[in-house]
């Protein structure tokens, strides 16, 4: 299992030039041999990895600088590690953490075959953290957890920063990527932008097709389909509500299409997650195509990525709410992600799981 070239096993060594501004996250990837890491010839491609573009600008958010001490949560390939590592120098540690024993088994073989000694990955739960090694200057995620936990802000040293997706709703794929400082053990948001990732799971999670939380009900045959309801805690423990909702989706619905222009789904997806409405809905009718809508236990309509609105009657009340819904996106100018205003909520009810809700206002 030798690298290709000699050249890849290459580090950043040298600083870029004085008085040359050179994006550092770039200039540290000319050195880290990204398809070495997510198509390795002895792991085999691994599924669990973003984009390098996106990767590389959530690590420009995070601002990492030599020397300091990094934790991430995902390792995935290892890709992204060894970009930090490259960033904080032989004076730096980072510690990457993922739940994937096979992922995490690699990622540090890999790691060790390219000379790197300032990273180490552990499997463990991220969303506890890594006490053991905190406090950290920076902190960044590639999974989304249920909510911003406790634990991360309390092992995030003062005045650092945490790069990490959150939920902005209740129901699966409905993110933004966030850059939250930490003062005196208190988070602020400080920037939220368009992006999402897989969601942290408490064991491996293997089908990437589903989302890895909140999903209500699930149809396997004849088709795959998932529903995801926003009044959960309203339907009883057979999910009747998300089961027939479901139904009323997929069995002799009434289609139409959207008469605006392409969605802008981004854009959609947060508008609708911003009205905090609690008979919000995601769901999987069709082969990778999600939809958003509103539903109640005996009404339903949502539209789809494709531009069709699908929904139990012509005169369903939950299309009359999801029209004024898109009109009133329509009248906002289809605002985007970044534009909202986010504030994180406390949510400490004694759960394990306790930190901050983040929810964005117009």
């Amino acid at each position: 299992m030798s690298l290709t070239r000699p050249e890849q096993l290459k580090h950043m060594t040298d600083p870029p030039p004085e008085g040359v501004n050179v994006p550092r996250v770039p200039y540290a990837a000319e050195s880290v041999p990204e398809r070495h890491y997510t198509h390795h010839e002895g792991r085999g491609t691994t599924p669990h990895r973003s984009n390098p573009k996106v990767v590389h600008r959530e690590i420009s958010t995070l601002d990492v600088h030599e020397g300091m001490n990094v934790v991430e949560f995902g390792t995935g390939s290892g890709y992204s590690g060894a970009l930090l590592a490259e960033l904080v120098g032989p004076a730096g540690r980072v510690t990457s953490i993922d739940i994937d024993t096979y992922l995490v088994k690699w990622a540090n073989l890999i790691h060790h075959e390219r000379g790197l000694g300032n990273v180490r990955c552990h499997v463990a739960d991220g969303t506890a953290g890594f006490a053991e090694h905190a406090p950290y200057d920076r902190t960044v995620a590639w999974c989304t957890p249920l909510l911003l936990p406790r634990a991360w802000v309390d092992q995030t040293a003062d005045g650092g920063l945490i790069v990490a997706p959150l939920p902005i709703a209740g129901v699966p794929n409905m993110t933004v990527v966030t850059k939250v400082r930490v003062h005196s053990g208190e988070p602020t948001v400080e920037q939220a932008f368009n992006g999402g990732y897989i969601e942290a799971t408490a064991s491996p999670k293997t089908d990437l097709d589903l989302p890895g939380r909140w999903v209500d009900w699930e149809n396997r045959v004849p088709a795959p389909s998932w529903i995801s309801i926003a009044w959960r805690n309203s339907d009883d423990h057979l999910h009747t509500g998300a089961r027939t909702t479901l139904a009323r989706l997929l069995k002799d619905a009434h289609t139409e299409p959207y008469e605006g222009k392409d969605i802008d789904w981004p854009s959609w997806r947060t508008f609708a997650a911003s009205l905090d409405d609690p008979q919000l809905t995601m769901a999987g009718l069709s082969p990778n195509l999600w939809a958003i809508g509103h539903t109640t236990a005996t009404t339903a309509a949502v539209l789809q990525q494709d531009g069709t609105i699908i929904a139990d009657h012509p005169d369903s009340p939950s299309l009359t709410v999801l029209r004024d819904w898109l009109s009133a996106w329509e009248t906002a100018s289809r605002p985007a992600p970044e534009t909202y205003t986010p504030a994180l909520v406390r949510c400490d009810d004694g759960r394990e799981n306790a930190g901050w809700n983040l929810r964005l206002t117009q």
